[in-house]
């Protein structure tokens, strides 16, 4: 897992707030907004957005004078890449086992138990 393609926290935060803006986009003033306080200065984020926009998680371009951003990488997508590689190294790459470690020690209903059972089920793979 290369370190360009993983978040630090405070990225992923900046991504969490433009993942739910609409559109998945923004300027810089948007996403200041959306903030819980204490805010970060408005030079941060606008740091955090120029790295975002080389590490290729973001696109910007100029409207009048300002920049607006839009998520380039979707959350289903950087949650992949982010989890694949964990599957891979911690669990020797079995489904099977990550989702039974996730799930060790969960109370589950019956409709979120469900609910993984028909996850399971439509990702099964017959031999032809």
């Amino acid at each position: 897992m290369a370190a360009k393609n993983l978040l630090t926290r405070a990225e992923f935060q900046v991504m969490s707030i433009l993942w739910n803006l609409p559109s998945q986009s923004g300027f810089t003033t948007d996403i200041l907004a959306h903030y819980d306080a204490p805010k970060p200065a408005y030079t941060t984020l606008a740091t955090f957005l120029k790295i975002l926009t080389t590490k290729g998680f973001v696109t910007c371009k100029k409207q009048a004078s300002k920049l607006h951003y839009t998520a380039k990488v979707d959350k289903k997508s950087y949650a992949r890449t982010y989890l694949e590689p964990l599957k891979d190294v911690f669990f020797d790459g079995n489904i099977a086992t990550a989702v039974a470690f996730v799930l060790d020690g969960e109370a589950l209903t019956a409709e979120q138990a469900e609910n993984i059972a028909q996850a399971a089920r439509s990702r099964v793979v017959t031999a032809a």
